[in-house]
């Protein structure tokens, strides 16, 4: 078909939409995951973990972390896996994936030549009545899993991972960043696991089609990311942008609808801005994580907080909580176009926001 002809400005406004970022707040988390498909999972808290800063974003000051561990240990509403939680409904398409896991071959015959560690791990969870945290089972692997990185030796969790997105053992729950592990049919519906396996080439077709349902415009293909693509495949229809390369796919649903926009602090993982490439191409917004680089080299902040205003990134706030003594503390509000009085106003209603739903005041500049 003929491809969809988009200037700028209504491609950025598609990708605020779909990530449930205009003036029109969702009001349930359960409805804000569905629709973003997945929060992530971060330990960084410079000012929020990541998942609740999302959600935060979304819902304002109505949210508590509280509901998020609600939803995940209580009502088992969502789910998490490798570090991204998900709507519970969304396991139907991954058990494909999951059945077929490892893929790297490397992860096989390390699986194989621990086949008694593997059931050792599996049956010591099953007997236990409660979920265990890793330093709770003991290694018994056969060989050691080798790594230039931090998962050398550390065989237990990695045989956990590794079950994990196998399908056969599942996280009930978190006590700070420790995760506690149990069999995978103590935490996942009954019903789902009993349901047919969606065939492989039909859950990628509609994990697609939900992916870009929550970018509202994406590439069709694009370069590889860790834990989840920023590409769609053949979802959606095609679409050029302006003054943009290649061609994207966009939302149909999405295209040709009003929008009112808000202002609003973004975790440096959101949705919005996590394709770097797309950000610079449709924002003109500049972007690293500079956390991994020394103080004196970083441009923005440690963990800086892009900033929305209507359809625009106009900039970056440096900031950092504490919360025992009870603030939150601004060092710089990087301008990346200079803010009118109204933007400014604005910016600072949201770091007042921001601060209100920490229960901190706010310090600084």
């Amino acid at each position: 078909m003929e491809p969809h002809r988009l200037d700028r400005a209504e491609a950025r406004r598609i990708a605020i939409r779909a990530q449930l970022l205009d003036a029109d707040r969702p009001t349930a988390l359960l409805d804000v995951v569905r629709r973003l498909t997945l929060l992530q999972v971060d330990p960084t808290a410079a000012i929020a973990p990541n998942a609740d800063l999302v959600a935060w974003s979304r819902l304002g000051t109505a949210y508590r972390p509280d509901d998020l561990v609600r939803a995940l240990e209580q009502e088992r509403t969502l789910f998490e896996v490798d570090a991204l939680i998900r709507p519970i409904e969304d396991l139907a398409l991954h058990r494909a994936d999951m059945a077929a896991w490892p893929v790297w071959q490397r992860s096989r015959d390390w699986l194989e030549q621990n086949g008694s560690f593997r059931r050792d791990i599996l049956n010591r969870l099953a007997d236990s009545p409660e979920p265990l945290l890793s330093r709770d089972l003991p290694d018994t692997s056969t060989v050691a899993w080798q790594s230039s990185g931090w998962t050398h030796n550390q065989n237990v969790g990695r045989m956990l991972e590794l079950l994990t997105l196998r399908g056969e053992v599942a996280i009930a729950a978190r006590r700070g960043r420790e995760r506690l592990w149990t069999p995978a049919d103590r935490v996942y519906p009954a019903e789902l696991l009993a349901a047919p396996v969606i065939p492989a080439d039909e859950a990628l077709r509609r994990r697609n089609e939900r992916r870009l349902t929550a970018l509202g415009i994406a590439r069709e293909k694009s370069t590889k990311m860790p834990l989840e693509p920023v590409d769609v495949g053949l979802a959606g229809e095609p679409a050029i942008v302006e003054g943009v390369p290649g061609v994207w796919r966009v939302d149909p649903d999405a295209l040709g609808l009003p929008f009112t926009g808000r202002t609003a602090l973004l975790s440096p993982f959101d949705r919005l801005t996590y394709d770097r490439v797309r950000a610079q191409q449709l924002f003109d917004f500049e972007y690293v994580l500079e956390m991994y680089k020394p103080a004196a080299a970083r441009r923005w902040g440690y963990f800086a907080l892009p900033i929305l205003h209507g359809d625009r990134l106009v900039g970056k706030l440096d900031a950092k909580a504490d919360r025992k003594a009870g603030t939150l503390t601004v060092h710089a509000v990087h301008e990346d176009v200079p803010f009118s009085r109204d933007i400014r106003r604005a910016v600072d209603d949201e770091i007042a926001s921001l601060a209100e739903w920490l229960s901190v005041e706010v310090v600084g500049a």
